[in-house]
């Protein structure tokens, strides 16, 4: 399936509706919108709940649209980590009283999505993985080359991390391809504000084990979203990995790279609604 209109709802960024809740001394940003079925979305590298903006205004209208700031990313405290991600977000569904949701992870996001979904103490009655990173498929190595991260950390250490965005900002992963200036600003905001504390500090981001039991019982309806311009390993990934599990549907979003969410909000709106109808309810 592809799509390809333009423009999406926006909405004005407003720091009245942040909420935060602490887990082990960790102070973490969320917000939680809108009434109906409950959709978790969780963000990528260098980005924070803001990403998710121009989504909030097209499905708070019919469900309860809940993103935090992962830890050590935008306005939460703490050091990155994939593994104690999962555990926030479950902490944060018990703190919501959220005995279902639906998930939403975008790249490295999607990581964490899957490892919430195979946790039993949360329904998932659906999924949906955005440029999701190649792991867990027979074969796969589980260390992609699409992200020089040790180079990005050699930046960081040596030149700091003004060197670090301005070489990060012009990356595949995170160029936008419209002319939206809101979209453009959101999106520069977002990669201004990352602290950079995996890059600084004394260990690297762990990784979530790349062979998840999910990828090989995975029965309930997933949903794998790329954007037309995203780089090729994602893209291959996603078509591969839709193939392998028996409600898995692979869709591409028209004139968009890799945060296609930003890029072209309308057909990304639209594909993201008629999914969580049929499936979050």
């Amino acid at each position: 399936m592809t799509l390809g209109l333009r423009d999406g709802n926006e909405r004005l960024n407003s720091s009245l509706n942040d909420l935060y809740f602490e887990v082990d001394g960790v102070r973490l940003r969320y917000r939680d919108e809108g009434r109906g079925p409950a959709v978790l979305f969780i963000h990528g590298w260098t980005l924070d709940l803001d990403m998710w903006e121009f989504q909030v205004g097209a499905l708070a209208s019919d469900f309860r649209v809940v993103r935090l700031d992962r830890r050590g990313f935008g306005l939460s405290s703490g050091v990155p980590s994939l593994a104690k991600d999962a555990l926030d977000i479950g902490h944060l569904c018990r703190h919501l009283k959220l005995a279902q949701v639906a998930l939403v992870g975008m790249s490295q996001g999607g990581r964490v999505a899957m490892q919430v979904a195979n946790d039993s103490r949360v329904g998932v009655p659906c999924l949906v993985l955005d440029g999701t990173p190649e792991f867990g498929l027979p074969g796969s190595s589980n260390n992609s080359s699409d992200l020089p991260y040790e180079h990005y950390r050699s930046v960081a250490r040596s030149e700091g991390m003004v060197a670090f965005r301005r070489e990060w900002s012009v990356h595949p992963l995170v160029r936008l391809r419209n002319n939206n200036p809101r979209a453009h600003r959101l999106l520069a905001r977002m990669i201004e504000r990352y602290p950079g504390h995996d890059l600084l500090g004394t260990a690297s981001i762990d990784q979530v084990a790349a062979d998840s039991p999910l990828l090989h019982s995975e029965s309930r309806p997933l949903l794998l979203v790329n954007g037309e311009h995203d780089l090729k390993s994602r893209v291959h990934w996603a078509r591969q990995l839709a193939t392998q599990l028996p409600q898995a549907e692979h869709v591409t979003v028209l004139d968009a790279g890799h945060v296609c969410n930003l890029d072209n909000p309308r057909a990304y709106n639209g594909l993201l609604k008629r999914f969580l109808d049929a499936h979050a309810t």
